[in-house]
Order: structure tokens, then sequence, then C-alpha cells
């Protein structure tokens, strides 16, 4: 049996990617009414009826996910999401002790939806690069795509409109647009960043075939 070693880039990339990710949480949806879909609006909706931080809401839904993912997605896959929920819950954690940094950010949605949008966009992004899933809803997508081979795209949207709407009952309106924004804006940013290390890939691939022609 071969013997698993961690590999330390992807823990970068999936601990860098979930602390930014809980700063922009913090530090902008938070105090915006802007939301996010998924399971990032879920513990914003939590926090406002329930008083629970998403430091301790993020351990307990990410934690039923993830074990939810676990068969399907393999163990290793995981090991690295639950050190990125974990980089997650524990720096929003820090954050919490000090004060917001704009505490006026309400009084502008629509610069808060795309500065909301730049921070979940490279924090989710960074953290597929190192292959966990940052959130809960990602694992299920991840399980729904594998088991039943339902688009990603589509079990996402399913699960961003549902928390949209019940993200009505405490947001108006017109921050749910706001919201729809900042969705739609880093759904393309993740994809961006997640994208991005392709071109690494195809020149290893390059470098391969290089070196096989030489030995050839």
């Amino acid at each position: 049996m071969k013997k698993f070693k961690l590999d330390w880039k992807k823990v970068a990339y999936a601990v860098i990617g979930d602390i930014i990710l809980a700063f922009g949480l913090y530090q902008v949806h938070s105090i915006s009414d802007i939301t996010e879909g998924g399971v990032l609006g879920l513990q914003l909706l939590l926090e406002h009826w329930l008083g629970i931080s998403p430091a301790v809401s993020s351990v307990l839904i990410d934690g039923t996910c993830y074990i939810i993912g676990l068969k399907v997605l393999g163990w290793q896959f995981i090991l690295y999401s639950v050190i990125g929920c974990g980089a997650y819950s524990l720096s929003y954690w820090c954050f919490e002790q000090y004060p917001r940094l704009w505490p006026s950010l309400a009084q502008h949605p629509l610069f808060s939806a795309i500065l909301g949008a730049l921070f979940v966009g490279v924090g989710v992004g960074l953290s597929l690069r190192g292959e966990c899933a940052p959130g809960g809803d990602d694992t299920i997508a991840l399980v729904f795509n594998r088991v039943w081979n339902i688009k990603l795209e589509r079990v996402y949207l399913i699960s961003d409109v549902v928390v949209l709407l019940a993200s009505l009952s405490y947001i108006p309106p017109k921050r749910i647009a706001y919201s729809l924004l900042t969705v739609v804006l880093s759904g393309q940013l993740i994809g961006i960043i997640e994208r991005a290390k392709l071109p690494i890939k195809l020149k290893d691939r390059i470098k391969a075939k290089n070196r096989l022609k030489v030995q050839k």
C-alpha cells in the first residue's frame, strides 16, 4: 500500500484560500446585507436569526457534508477539505476579535457586491486549486455530479436560489439583487482562477513528451 504524504502546496492553497474567504465574509458580506448562495449564505442566515457565528456553523455544516461525500470523493480529498475548513473557522474567529475595517460598506451595496465577489472568488478559486472543497455545497455538488451525473452548475444554481430566497426573510429584495450580482461575479472569478493552472499542466506534459523523445 502506497504511503500517503501531504502535498504542502495543496495545503497552502487550501489554507490561504479559506483565510481570504473568511476575511471577505466577515469584513464585507456580514455587515453590508449582501449575502452569498449555498453554504456561505446559509452561515450568514444562521448568524442573523440564531446568532451562530460562521466560525461554528461552518464546522457543523461542512463537517456533515464531508461525511456524506467521504465514500464518493475519497478520504484524501476530504482531508484537504477538512484542513481548509479548519483554517476558515479559525481565521473567522480571529477576525471576530477585532473591529471591522469598513463599517460604512452597508451604504454602498454595489461596491460591496463587487468587493465581496472578489474575496469569495479568489478564496474559493485558490481552495479548488488545492483540490479541496472550501464549502459543504462544493462537496455535495461533486457528489451529485459523480453519482447521478448532474452538472455542477445545476446543483450550485439550485442551492444558491434556495438560500437567496430564504435570505429574503432578513434582507430587502433590492439587496438580494446585489447578492445575485456577487454570486454571479464570484462564480466567474472562481472558474478563472481554478482554470489558471491548466497552462502549467500543459507545459509539464510538453516537457514529459520531450524527455521521452530524448530517451528514444
